[in-house]
């Protein structure tokens, strides 16, 4: 059962030891981890954290989503620019 109130992407980099994170749910929610689980536990502590920091600077929460998602991916590379 996925223990978090938000959907969770990880994000696999070129670097084996090296994740990224974020909620597609949480706006301005990231993180990085040294493996899935790494970002997971790290994922769920700092959601509440982050709805905690919501809440004491009096900014809207958003609503847990009630079928939370972890998806893990490839990161998304960005077009340089020429």
């Amino acid at each position: 059962m996925i223990d978090l109130k938000y959907s969770l992407i990880i994000e696999a980099t070129e670097d084996p030891a090296f994740f990224t994170f974020y909620s597609p749910d949480l706006e301005g929610f990231t993180g990085v981890g040294h493996s899935i689980e790494d970002c997971v536990y790290k994922a769920k502590w700092g959601m509440e954290e982050y709805i905690a920091l919501l809440k004491d600077s009096k900014l809207p929460i958003p609503k847990s989503n009630p079928n939370p998602v972890i998806a893990v991916q490839n990161e998304e590379r960005l077009a340089a620019i020429s």
